[in-house]
Order: structure tokens, then C-alpha cells, then sequence
């Protein structure tokens, strides 16, 4: 792809992801119930890639083995990141989550020269880097509403993460698939099960508290969850995942005055 084009799918990602934090806090603070937000995000993207490609309106490849087992990997990663930044948005406020996003690109420099063969980032970039850090933690120690627990979920976030964000862009590098669509197929059909059994373990049916603006909240966050999958895959395939961490945390800026507009009432 020339560069006009990577940088209209990258546009396109920031876009998404700005929006896709909000909504999902959204989502939450209205039904209460995470992994079933989560599980209807999933299942809905995989039924709109198998109707497309039934149509003739996508192309995707057939089912096989040698997809499965690495694309298991990525559902796994794919799952633990998005469930632990959803419980991470339960007890904690989405500004500690991204202070923590901003420091995940200081260490994904360092694995990608690791595990990916990349080159290691130069002296001012190493600043910016350990700056990013500085921020993190004195935010940490400055928090007013801190609470161990959602600390605890942005922890475990943060470690899924890295992994996520490397074997991610191994697999977009180097797994063979028809078109982008095959990609966004199995990693969101693929964790389906395992969360459907997390959301039946927590007995969220229970806890569901149904509207009509959660509906359409929910409604929105599936198409937005759909699109984010799909741009979200075309981005990572064209740079390196710590410039693909670094584009994510840029977004975040426009993500902070979204949720200041939604939130300062709550916080009155």
C-alpha cells in the first residue's frame, strides 16, 4: 500500500478508537454488564464477516487447522486484553486507564527489537518514553479515587497487552489469509465461547438493567466494535507495534474531552 493509503487506514483507527472507550464506558454504566457487552461486540462482528462472505459481498478463507491454532493465540490475547480493559473501566476511571496506555509503547520497544528484529529507538526517543512514564506514575500517586482493585485490572491489562500487541503483528505479518476479513473473523468468533461462559459464571442476566438508550448504546458499540476490528487489523499490518501502541495513545487526547463532557455531570 502507498503512504496516502496507510495513512487513511490509520486515520481511520485513531477515529474508531477514540469514540470506542467512550462508548464502552457508556455501554457499562447503563446495562452493568461487561462481558455481555463484550460477547455481543464479538459474536455480532464474526455473524456480519460469515453474511457478508455468504452473500459473496467479502471474501474469507475456508476453516482450517493451520488457522486455528495460531488465530487461538490471537482470540486468547485478543479476549484477555479486551475483558481486562472492560473490568479496568468498571472500577476504574478511563483517565487511569489511558495514563497507563501511555506507557506501553517504552516497553513494546524493547520487545519488538527482542522478538521482532526491530531497531531500538534512539536517545530522544527514549526521553519522550521514560517522560510518558514519569506522567504515569506521578498520576498514580496523585489519585484521589484510587481503588486497589481497579488498579490490580489496569496491572493485569498492561501485561496482557504486550503480549497481545507483539503476537498480533507476528500474525498479521506472517499468517497467510485470503483477505483482511478472514483475520477479523476468527478474533472475534473464535473467544465467543470462553466469554459467553464468563458472562454465565458472573450470572450477568441477572445483573442486566435494560433501557432503551442502553439498547441503542448497545446497538452502536456493536457496529463501532465491527469496524475498530477490521481497521484495527489493516493498521497493525502496516507498522510496527510501537508505533501502532504510540497512533492508539495520540487518540486518546480527543477520548479524554469526549469523556469530560459525558462525565462532568456525574462528578458534580
Amino acid at each position: 500500500m502507498g503512504k496516502f493509503s496507510a495513512a487513511a487506514w490509520i486515520g481511520v483507527y485513531m477515529a474508531c478508537s477514540s469514540l470506542m472507550l467512550i462508548i464502552n464506558k457508556l455501554a457499562i454504566y447503563l446495562l452493568k454488564v461487561p462481558s455481555t457487552i463484550l460477547f455481543c461486540q464479538l459474536i455480532s462482528s464474526a455473524l456480519v464477516v460469515k453474511f457478508g462472505s455468504m452473500l459473496k459481498m467479502i471474501e474469507i478463507d475456508e476453516i482450517k487447522f493451520d488457522h486455528l491454532k495460531p488465530f487461538s493465540i490471537v482470540a486468547a490475547a485478543f479476549l484477555g486484553t479486551i475483558f481486562a480493559n472492560i473490568k479496568t473501566l468498571q472500577y476504574a476511571n478511563v483517565e487511569t486507564f489511558i495514563i497507563f496506555r501511555a506507557c506501553t509503547p517504552l516497553a513494546l520497544c524493547v520487545l519488538d527489537y527482542i522478538f521482532l528484529g526491530r531497531q531500538l529507538p534512539g536517545q530522544r526517543s527514549v526521553l519522550c518514553l521514560m517522560g510518558m512514564a514519569a506522567g504515569a506514575l506521578g498520576y498514580v500517586k496523585s489519585d484521589d479515587s484510587f481503588e486497589a482493585k481497579g488498579y490490580l485490572w489496569v496491572s493485569i491489562w498492561f501485561i496482557v497487552f504486550l503480549f497481545d500487541m507483539i503476537f498480533l503483528k507476528h500474525a498479521a505479518d506472517n499468517i497467510q489469509v485470503k483477505s483482511n476479513w478472514t483475520r477479523v473473523f476468527y478474533s472475534n468468533f473464535l473467544p465467543c465461547v470462553p466469554l459467553a461462559a464468563i458472562g454465565l459464571f458472573d450470572k450477568e442476566n441477572e445483573k442486566v438493567e435494560w433501557s432503551l438508550p442502553g439498547a441503542l448504546i448497545l446497538l452502536v458499540s456493536c457496529a463501532m466494535g465491527c469496524a475498530m476490528s477490521y481497521v484495527s487489523w489493516m493498521a497493525r499490518s502496516l507498522i510496527t507495534s510501537t508505533a501502532f501502541s504510540i497512533v492508539g495513545n495520540s487518540c486518546k487526547f480527543i477520548t479524554i474531552i469526549i469523556n469530560c463532557l459525558i462525565w462532568v455531570t456525574v462528578c458534580l
